[in-house]
């Protein structure tokens, strides 16, 4: 479970609890090797000891920057759905936290690119009724089955079940 149980109110349930796909984490990788890289060819082609050892702190603090931390951005942010409410956190220093109640989103749509499809992940289109505002939530692993999910919980939430067309 990505969010912490003492973060949910008395009787509250998890019904999803996810963080953005791991697709996030693949230029990561990508620079990673391409640093790695640059640093083996410095070592190996750079006579002077003083050059090589710049190369490889430049390759340190580009590494942190561009690879370790948006690890950790990726490991710190989480996306939960309960039976009251969608929950977000974000933020590696600075916690950053955003709370919608179901009872104020009035629709709940999913976007999907084609690399998108292949990685099974998409984007979460979540209308807030109060404000007219769209709270779009990127890379979300199984997007179809996370907006099932929360339009069940709407139609629960605004009335109960009604007959489907299909059936009837």
């Amino acid at each position: 479970m990505v969010i912490s149980q003492k973060l949910l109110n008395p009787g509250e349930e998890i019904i999803v609890s996810t963080r953005t796909h791991a697709k996030a984490l693949l230029l990561p990788l990508l620079t990673l090797v391409v640093l790695l890289a640059v640093g083996v060819v410095a070592q190996v082609y750079i006579d002077n000891d003083t050059a090589t050892l710049v190369v490889w702190g430049i390759v340190a603090v580009l590494v942190l920057w561009r690879v370790v931390w948006p690890s950790l951005d990726w490991l710190t942010a989480s996306y939960t759905i309960t039976n009251r409410r969608l929950i977000t956190r974000n933020g590696i220093l600075t916690r950053r936290g955003h709370d919608i109640p179901l009872s104020r989103i009035s629709d709940v749509a999913y976007e999907r690119d084609l690399i998108d499809r292949m990685l099974g992940c998409g984007t979460l289109v979540i209308s807030d009724a109060s404000t007219n505002g769209q709270v779009l939530i990127y890379d979300i692993p199984r997007v179809e089955e996370t907006q099932r999910d929360l339009n069940q919980l709407l139609h629960q939430l605004h009335g109960g079940e009604t007959r489907s067309a299909e059936g009837h």
